[in-house]
Protein backbone atom coordinates (compact mmCIF):
# COMPACT_ATOMS: atom_id res chain seq x y z
CA UNK A 1 0.00 0.00 0.00
CA UNK A 2 1.64 3.29 -1.35
CA UNK A 3 0.23 5.22 1.69
CA UNK A 4 1.91 3.39 3.76
CA UNK A 5 5.38 4.50 2.39
CA UNK A 6 4.54 8.15 2.34
CA UNK A 7 3.26 8.53 6.06
CA UNK A 8 6.89 6.95 6.82
CA UNK A 9 8.56 9.60 4.49
CA UNK A 10 5.94 12.34 5.46
CA UNK A 11 7.11 11.38 9.18
CA UNK A 12 11.24 11.60 8.09
CA UNK A 13 10.53 15.16 6.49
CA UNK A 14 8.97 16.52 9.21
CA UNK A 15 10.35 17.68 12.75
CA UNK A 16 7.21 18.27 13.78
CA UNK A 17 5.89 15.05 12.82
CA UNK A 18 8.72 13.09 14.17
CA UNK A 19 8.77 14.40 17.42
CA UNK A 20 4.96 13.70 18.17
CA UNK A 21 5.78 10.23 17.35
CA UNK A 22 8.13 9.75 19.70
CA UNK A 23 6.19 11.67 22.28
CA UNK A 24 2.46 9.64 21.49
CA UNK A 25 4.73 6.14 21.24
CA UNK A 26 5.63 5.76 25.22
CA UNK A 27 1.59 6.45 25.51
CA UNK A 28 -0.05 3.57 22.94
CA UNK A 29 3.06 1.24 23.59
CA UNK A 30 1.17 -1.45 26.40
CA UNK A 31 -1.46 -2.15 24.24
CA UNK A 32 -1.15 -4.25 20.78
CA UNK A 33 -4.39 -3.04 19.49
CA UNK A 34 -4.39 0.54 19.98
CA UNK A 35 -0.30 0.56 19.02
CA UNK A 36 1.86 2.55 17.21
CA UNK A 37 1.58 0.26 14.13
CA UNK A 38 -2.41 0.73 14.39
CA UNK A 39 -1.61 4.36 14.42
CA UNK A 40 0.36 4.47 11.40
CA UNK A 41 -2.37 1.89 9.58
CA UNK A 42 -4.75 4.27 10.37
CA UNK A 43 -2.45 7.21 9.36
CA UNK A 44 -2.30 5.61 5.60
CA UNK A 45 -5.85 4.87 5.22
CA UNK A 46 -6.62 8.17 6.29
CA UNK A 47 -4.39 10.07 3.65
CA UNK A 48 -6.18 7.30 0.95
CA UNK A 49 -9.75 8.20 2.34
CA UNK A 50 -8.95 11.79 2.48
CA UNK A 51 -7.74 12.40 -0.97
CA UNK A 52 -6.99 15.90 -2.37
CA UNK A 53 -9.67 17.17 0.35
CA UNK A 54 -7.08 16.75 3.32
CA UNK A 55 -3.89 18.12 4.43
CA UNK A 56 -1.43 15.09 4.56
CA UNK A 57 0.49 16.31 7.76
CA UNK A 58 -2.87 16.65 9.26
CA UNK A 59 -3.80 13.45 8.66
CA UNK A 60 -0.85 12.10 10.12
CA UNK A 61 -0.76 14.20 13.17
CA UNK A 62 -4.27 13.48 13.48
CA UNK A 63 -3.73 9.69 13.03
CA UNK A 64 -0.95 9.94 15.96
CA UNK A 65 -2.93 10.99 17.93
CA UNK A 66 -6.18 9.84 17.92
CA UNK A 67 -5.93 6.86 20.42
CA UNK A 68 -3.78 9.07 22.71
CA UNK A 69 -5.58 8.63 25.77
CA UNK A 70 -7.21 4.89 25.54
CA UNK A 71 -9.44 3.82 28.41
CA UNK A 72 -10.41 0.22 28.51
CA UNK A 73 -13.52 -0.81 26.57
CA UNK A 74 -15.13 -1.56 30.04
CA UNK A 75 -14.30 1.96 31.21
CA UNK A 76 -17.87 4.21 32.32
CA UNK A 77 -15.44 6.60 31.17
CA UNK A 78 -14.83 5.23 27.87
CA UNK A 79 -17.14 7.54 25.77
CA UNK A 80 -14.72 10.25 27.14
CA UNK A 81 -11.74 8.49 25.66
CA UNK A 82 -11.57 10.73 21.89
CA UNK A 83 -12.44 14.08 24.18
CA UNK A 84 -9.40 13.55 26.48
CA UNK A 85 -7.00 12.34 23.20
CA UNK A 86 -8.58 15.54 21.62
CA UNK A 87 -7.36 17.57 25.02
CA UNK A 88 -3.89 16.28 24.80
CA UNK A 89 -4.10 16.90 20.99
CA UNK A 90 -4.15 20.54 21.75
CA UNK A 91 -1.86 20.86 24.02
CA UNK A 92 1.37 18.69 21.90
CA UNK A 93 0.64 20.71 18.90
CA UNK A 94 0.50 23.57 20.29
CA UNK A 95 3.87 22.88 22.33
CA UNK A 96 5.15 21.20 18.68
CA UNK A 97 4.44 25.06 17.19
CA UNK A 98 1.76 23.72 14.49
CA UNK A 99 -0.58 26.43 13.29
CA UNK A 100 -3.56 26.77 14.94
CA UNK A 101 -5.99 26.22 12.01
CA UNK A 102 -4.68 23.02 11.79
CA UNK A 103 -4.57 22.15 15.65
CA UNK A 104 -8.34 23.05 15.17
CA UNK A 105 -9.22 20.57 12.22
CA UNK A 106 -6.74 17.97 14.03
CA UNK A 107 -8.74 18.68 16.99
CA UNK A 108 -11.47 17.97 15.73
CA UNK A 109 -10.60 15.13 13.82
CA UNK A 110 -9.50 13.41 17.47
CA UNK A 111 -12.65 14.04 19.57
CA UNK A 112 -14.89 12.85 16.80
CA UNK A 113 -13.67 10.03 15.42
CA UNK A 114 -14.70 7.24 17.89
CA UNK A 115 -17.52 5.10 18.26
CA UNK A 116 -18.59 4.96 21.27
CA UNK A 117 -19.14 9.35 20.99
CA UNK A 118 -21.47 8.32 18.60
CA UNK A 119 -21.32 11.52 16.05
CA UNK A 120 -20.22 11.92 12.34
CA UNK A 121 -17.88 14.07 11.66
CA UNK A 122 -18.29 17.20 10.08
CA UNK A 123 -15.29 17.84 7.90
CA UNK A 124 -13.02 15.61 5.73
CA UNK A 125 -10.29 14.87 7.81
CA UNK A 126 -12.36 13.94 10.55
CA UNK A 127 -14.12 11.66 8.05
CA UNK A 128 -11.07 10.06 6.92
CA UNK A 129 -9.82 9.22 10.42
CA UNK A 130 -13.21 7.94 11.41
CA UNK A 131 -13.37 5.59 8.67
CA UNK A 132 -9.90 4.39 8.88
CA UNK A 133 -9.61 4.04 12.34
CA UNK A 134 -13.02 1.95 12.08
CA UNK A 135 -11.40 -0.04 9.27
CA UNK A 136 -8.70 -1.61 11.42
CA UNK A 137 -12.12 -3.09 13.54
CA UNK A 138 -13.13 -5.46 10.73
CA UNK A 139 -11.00 -8.20 8.66
CA UNK A 140 -7.99 -9.80 9.56
CA UNK A 141 -6.62 -7.11 11.84
CA UNK A 142 -9.81 -6.26 13.32
CA UNK A 143 -10.24 -10.49 14.40
CA UNK A 144 -6.54 -10.00 16.11
CA UNK A 145 -7.32 -6.81 18.16
CA UNK A 146 -10.87 -7.94 18.99
CA UNK A 147 -8.94 -10.81 20.24
CA UNK A 148 -6.98 -8.83 22.27
CA UNK A 149 -8.91 -7.04 23.41
CA UNK A 150 -11.44 -9.22 24.89
CA UNK A 151 -8.56 -10.91 26.85
CA UNK A 152 -7.78 -7.65 28.34
CA UNK A 153 -11.05 -7.40 29.71
CA UNK A 154 -10.79 -11.08 31.12
CA UNK A 155 -13.68 -12.80 28.76
CA UNK A 156 -14.04 -15.45 26.76
CA UNK A 157 -14.22 -16.50 23.43
CA UNK A 158 -18.25 -17.70 23.42
CA UNK A 159 -20.20 -18.75 25.57
CA UNK A 160 -20.14 -22.63 25.41
CA UNK A 161 -24.05 -23.03 25.89
CA UNK A 162 -25.03 -20.70 23.40
CA UNK A 163 -22.57 -19.37 21.82
CA UNK A 164 -24.56 -17.36 19.44
CA UNK A 165 -26.85 -15.92 21.89
CA UNK A 166 -30.59 -17.57 20.67
CA UNK A 167 -32.10 -18.04 23.88
CA UNK A 168 -29.68 -15.19 26.06
CA UNK A 169 -28.84 -11.39 25.66
CA UNK A 170 -25.73 -10.46 24.36
CA UNK A 171 -22.80 -9.87 26.72
CA UNK A 172 -19.99 -8.00 23.97
CA UNK A 173 -17.83 -7.54 27.25
CA UNK A 174 -17.78 -11.05 27.99
CA UNK A 175 -17.82 -13.21 24.89
CA UNK A 176 -15.35 -12.20 21.75
CA UNK A 177 -18.58 -13.53 19.58
CA UNK A 178 -20.85 -11.52 20.90
CA UNK A 179 -19.14 -8.28 19.67
CA UNK A 180 -19.41 -9.66 16.49
CA UNK A 181 -23.17 -9.22 16.30
CA UNK A 182 -23.73 -6.15 18.60
CA UNK A 183 -21.00 -4.12 16.14
CA UNK A 184 -18.62 -5.77 14.28
CA UNK A 185 -21.07 -6.94 11.46
CA UNK A 186 -23.49 -3.32 11.13
CA UNK A 187 -20.27 -1.31 11.21
CA UNK A 188 -19.79 -1.47 7.46
CA UNK A 189 -22.68 0.91 6.61
CA UNK A 190 -21.76 3.28 9.27
CA UNK A 191 -18.58 4.33 7.40
CA UNK A 192 -18.95 8.11 5.99
CA UNK A 193 -16.71 7.54 2.40
CA UNK A 194 -17.21 5.14 -0.26
CA UNK A 195 -14.22 3.95 -0.39
CA UNK A 196 -14.31 3.16 3.22
CA UNK A 197 -17.38 1.40 2.93
CA UNK A 198 -15.97 -0.88 0.22
CA UNK A 199 -13.21 -1.48 2.12
CA UNK A 200 -15.14 -2.38 5.12
CA UNK A 201 -17.69 -4.97 3.24
CA UNK A 202 -14.65 -6.90 2.01
CA UNK A 203 -13.87 -7.31 5.63
CA UNK A 204 -16.79 -7.66 6.89
CA UNK A 205 -17.57 -10.50 4.67
CA UNK A 206 -14.08 -11.70 5.89
CA UNK A 207 -15.54 -11.95 9.41
CA UNK A 208 -18.98 -13.43 8.49
CA UNK A 209 -16.63 -16.32 6.87
CA UNK A 210 -14.88 -16.90 10.54
CA UNK A 211 -18.20 -17.05 11.84
CA UNK A 212 -19.16 -19.71 9.47
CA UNK A 213 -16.33 -21.97 10.22
CA UNK A 214 -16.71 -21.32 13.91
CA UNK A 215 -20.04 -22.42 13.11
CA UNK A 216 -19.04 -25.66 11.20
CA UNK A 217 -16.37 -26.57 13.91
CA UNK A 218 -19.14 -26.01 16.99
CA UNK A 219 -21.84 -27.61 15.12
CA UNK A 220 -24.38 -24.90 16.52
CA UNK A 221 -26.57 -23.24 13.70
CA UNK A 222 -25.59 -19.54 12.74
CA UNK A 223 -27.71 -16.90 13.01
CA UNK A 224 -28.82 -15.85 9.00
CA UNK A 225 -26.63 -12.82 7.88
CA UNK A 226 -28.10 -9.61 8.45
Amino acid sequence: MQERKRVAQLIAEDAGLRALKERIAPRVAKDPGHDMAHCLRVAAWTLRLGGNQVDDREAVAAALLHDAVNLPKDSPERARASALSAELAQTELSELGFPAKSIARIVAAVRDHSYSRGVTPADALGRALQDADRLEALGAIGLMRCVAVNTQMGGRFFDPDDPWAHARELQDTRYFVDHFFTKLLALPESLCTETGRCEARRRGAFLWKFLQQLADELGESLPEAG
